[in-house]
């Protein structure tokens, strides 16, 4: 669909998937003639463990008709493929989804808002005019008042908003066939820490797939491997076969990295906004993106005509600083804990009540990791097991 010459929205979306989506219906919701443009056609694949925490959960729409696959209640706990412990819960403790179907449920819900949808449209570049943006496509250019960048960890629009970035971390993937496997893995998930300083693998059950990854710091892809095979082999997965295999890059940004540039906004990947020690990124992908089309909108459609574009990116900074970069000051610090003690974690979640007390609080979504740092107990616990832990 091309629009006209003179046609200029209020707010143009480049990415639809979490962060894009629910930029776009905020804004919808506010009143703002929104478009949603994505190279790609829905559904399609994305490497991602597909786990959603309270804090996703809570910030969905109201009208989306979640698809769910396993809701997990165990969790089995390692420490470089050691001492294995299972934990439960009397509730989940994670929702784990296909991606290619939550992002294309997003986006139909984006839709129902009133957003224009407009998918197959690659942006190839971003120019600022004196009171509007042009965003160039082959399908040519899309105008608006406002722009927000939700386009990944790759994003063209976030390189335009000069995004700092203080951490990039290479995941990697598989999808295995559970064959006679799949029972046992139903409401369970497998986690192991410590295979490599600040590295983590995951077993996520789905309907029909067991996904399998690990992540770790970028620039040692061959120990990456080889931890995502030793992990596979740990949990006897090695012989299943295999449906699909990708790989992807998280970054996070610096604490004082920009967040918009006059018109342009970026939300969730694409403004390096995810949890710095588990690279959680689906619920940081909501939340900004909630924030980031409210914002654009308030810049169009106020009595006045709109805020100041400087206002516009003041305000949203606040909101993003106010909660989401407290978390991830909050995950850099454990972080930190955790490439100097590698077997911490497991020894927090099976050594008492009050880790795996705290680790369902977070994906529960009844605390925050931001609160629970700041919790004298924690840091005093936190410091004794790290005397003991080596």
């Amino acid at each position: 669909m091309q629009q006209r010459d003179d046609e200029i929205h209020d707010v143009a979306v480049v990415g639809a998937g979490p962060a894009g989506s629910s930029a776009a219906r905020a804004a919808a919701l506010a009143g703002a003639r929104t478009v949603i443009l994505d190279r790609a056609r829905f559904p399609r694949y994305k490497t991602c463990g597909g786990g959603l925490i309270g804090a996703t959960l809570a910030h969905l729409p109201d009208d989306l008709d979640l698809p769910v696959q396993q809701r997990i209640d165990r969790v089995v706990l390692t420490c470089r493929g050691r001492r294995e412990t299972t934990r439960s819960a009397d509730r989940p403790v994670l929702t784990l989804v296909n991606r290619a179907e939550l992002d294309e449920r997003l986006l139909a819900s984006a839709a129902r808002a009133g957003a224009e949808v407009r998918q197959g449209v690659a942006v190839t570049a971003v120019t600022e005019r004196d009171d509007h943006v042009e965003l160039t496509t082959a399908d040519g250019p899309v105008r608006a008042r406002w722009v927000v960048g939700a386009d990944g960890s790759t994003s063209r629009i976030g390189r335009y908003v000069g995004v700092r970035l203080a951490q990039t971390d290479l995941g990697l993937e598989v999808e295995l066939d559970p064959g006679e496997q799949a029972d046992r893995w139903k409401g369970r998930l497998a986690l192991d820490f410590g295979g490599e300083r600040g590295a983590y693998a995951w077993v996520f059950p789905k309907d029909g797939a067991l996904t399998v990854g690990v992540i770790m710091a970028k620039g040692a892809p061959e120990q990456t491997r080889r931890y995502l095979a030793e992990f596979t082999a740990q949990h006897g997965l090695d012989g299943l076969a295999e449906l699909r295999s990708s790989g992807h890059l998280t970054r996070c940004r610096t604490p004082d990295s920009p967040l918009g540039r006059g018109r342009v906004l970026v939300a969730g990947d694409a403004a390096g906004l995810l949890e710095p020690w588990t690279r959680e990124g689906i619920s940081y992908a909501v939340r900004s993106g909630l924030l980031a089309g409210a914002a654009a909108a308030s810049g169009t459609t106020a009595p006045s005509g709109g805020s100041a574009p400087e206002a516009v990116l003041a305000a949203y900074t606040r909101d993003i600083g106010a909660v989401l970069a407290r978390e991830m000051a909050a995950g850099a610090a454990l972080l930190a804990t955790f490439e100097r003690w590698p077997g911490l974690m497991v020894r927090v979640l099976t050594t008492g009540p009050w880790g795996w007390r705290a680790f369902r609080a977070i994906t529960t979504g009844d605390a925050t990791l931001e609160r629970l740092v700041r919790r004298r107990t924690a840091r005093i616990g936190l410091a004794a097991l790290g005397r003991i832990v080596s």
